[in-house]
C-alpha cells in the first residue's frame, strides 16, 4: 500500500478554460475526487453549489475557491479538489489551505495564459 507524507511542494493546480467559463483541478499527496464546487452569477450575487464524496472535506477549499475566481475573472468557475496526506496534522492543514490559496491565485493571473 502506498503511503502520502506531507508534502505541500507537490499540490497542483491545473486551469482550463472551457469558452467562457474555467474549470481549476486542485491536487495534491494522493490525487482524487473529493468535491466539486461551481460557482456562478444569478441575479447579479453569485452562488455557489458544491458535490462532496461522503467522508471527504475538500469543500471547505473548493467552495471559497470557486467563489473568489467567479467574481475575479467575472465567469462560471468550477473547481474540483482532491488532496490527501495521511497522518496530516492541523498546522499542516492550515499550511495545504495557504499553499492552494496561493496556487490558485497564480492559475488566475489573467496577465498568464495557464492552460
Amino acid at each position: 500500500m502506498e503511503t502520502y507524507p506531507f508534502n505541500p511542494e507537490d499540490i497542483r493546480v491545473q486551469r482550463q478554460d472551457i469558452g467562457r467559463d474555467t474549470l481549476l483541478v486542485v491536487t495534491g499527496g494522493e490525487a482524487h475526487i473529493g468535491a466539486a464546487s461551481t460557482a456562478y452569477l444569478e441575479a447579479d450575487e453569485y452562488k455557489v453549489s458544491t458535490t462532496i464524496v461522503s467522508g471527504h472535506q475538500e469543500h471547505v477549499l473548493s467552495e471559497p475557491s470557486a467563489l473568489h475566481a467567479a467574481r475575479l475573472l467575472g465567469r462560471t468557475v468550477t473547481v474540483v479538489m482532491g488532496i490527501h496526506y495521511d497522518c496530516i496534522t492541523r498546522e499542516q492543514i492550515s499550511e495545504v489551505g495557504s499553499v492552494v490559496a496561493r496556487l490558485i491565485d497564480e492559475a488566475l493571473d489573467t496577465s498568464k495564459k495557464i492552460f
